[in-house]
């Protein structure tokens, strides 16, 4: 898989930008010039939203009505050429036929994306990790999206459901209706991710083993409701009807619904410990990058190509080792690092380098 080229207009800082690429591209400058913003529209290609967490219509240059995008690449020996529109909403085509959904790129163009934003992953709450599994799950099959929309949609119809109790206690006994329908969309979610975060586990635990130098160990374990360790499909979706219902008094006085994927979190331990709570900052770093590493390799598995991988200043704050280790892992893979001093990179690795100033190149 890989890029050959892409044009960049009214995005973010950057007004209109034409460039070739090659198999490891070092984008390099000052702070604020852009270079994540490149970063961001090569990323957008896969069919997920910005990984820094900002609506569409952030993404268009100030005082401009729309962005376009536009990428030249390979996979499986063929060469596509995919386009995004941004105005009020993503708007995607591929090989001039226009799809549905912007996130239907994302069968087409695979990536990682390593971003000092993840640092959150170990460091914040539930709903980070929770977001790293389903983005993942999201590039790896293409009905794990559709699954979250319908299980959100329950969810919200729910808990509307739950506040119009207060004004009328007869329509409790409506919830039964959504139970039923949580459960089963709930009880996908479940089984995916676990079934990801089994498939995740001896990636992460080899990468982190060599982060460590052999030092320490991770483990990864899905926490929920309940246990759902040996768990069939079928058995979850009975468990979470049952929780629904063990839990409906607790949720009426709440409004809220208390128990469901939604509650979910991806428990990381360093030596049996939890890496949130007891890890320092080098482990928690040294986490994410295990985790990422590891989401990559799984993709080239499970897939046959290998993602692009996307390096946005995190390779600057690491000892040469780490450096060393991580591009080794990635060495046969389309590469774009951003950093401010591109010797940091090319000592190791050749490559071809971008100068970003003000949103363009000098």
């Amino acid at each position: 898989m890989k890029i050959n080229s892409a044009q960049i207009e009214n995005f973010r800082n950057i007004e209109k930008l034409s460039l070739d690429f090659d198999n490891v591209n070092i984008i390099y400058g000052e702070n604020a010039q852009g270079k994540t913003n490149l970063i961001e529209a090569v990323y957008l290609f896969t069919g997920a939203k910005s990984f820094r967490g900002v609506k569409d219509k952030e993404l268009v240059r100030f005082g401009c009505e729309f962005s376009r995008l536009k990428i030249d690449f390979e996979n499986n020996e063929r060469q596509q050429t995919a386009e995004l529109l941004i105005k009020g909403r993503r708007q995607a085509t591929l090989n001039g036929i226009k799809k549905k959904s912007a996130s239907m790129l994302g069968d087409e163009l695979k990536a990682v994306i390593f971003s000092p934003v993840h640092l959150s992953l170990v460091k914040d709450g539930p709903a980070e990790r929770r977001r790293f599994v389903d983005s993942a799950l999201c590039q790896l099959k293409s009905g794990y999206r559709n699954v979250l929309k319908e299980y959100n949609r329950c969810l919200v119809q729910r808990n509307m459901l739950l506040k119009d109790t207060a004004k009328n206690s007869s329509l409790a006994d409506m919830l039964y209706i959504w139970d039923k329908n949580l459960a089963v969309s709930g009880a996908k979610i479940i089984f995916q991710r676990k079934k990801y975060i089994d498939a995740l586990l001896p990636y992460a635990q080899d990468i982190f083993s060599g982060l460590s130098k052999g030092r320490e160990q991770i483990d990864l374990r899905l926490k929920g409701t309940f246990e759902y360790e040996k768990l069939s499909l079928e058995d979850i979706e009975k468990q979470l009807i049952f929780a629904l219902e063990r839990n409906r008094n607790n949720d009426l006085i709440n409004r809220i619904t208390t128990v469901g994927p939604h509650r979910d979190d991806l428990e990381i331990l360093i030596n049996g410990n939890s890496a949130r709570s007891f890890g320092s900052q080098g482990q928690q770093r040294s986490c994410v990058l295990a985790l990422k590493l590891a989401e990559a390799s799984l993709l080239k598995e499970m897939t046959g190509e290998e993602p692009l991988a996307l390096l946005d200043d995190v390779m600057s704050e690491l000892d040469e080792s780490r450096q060393d280790y991580i591009l080794n892992h990635i060495k046969d893979w389309q590469v774009f690092i951003t950093c401010c001093d591109a010797n940091t990179i090319l000592r190791l690795k050749k490559g071809k380098t971008f100068h970003m100033q003000s949103g363009g190149l000098i």
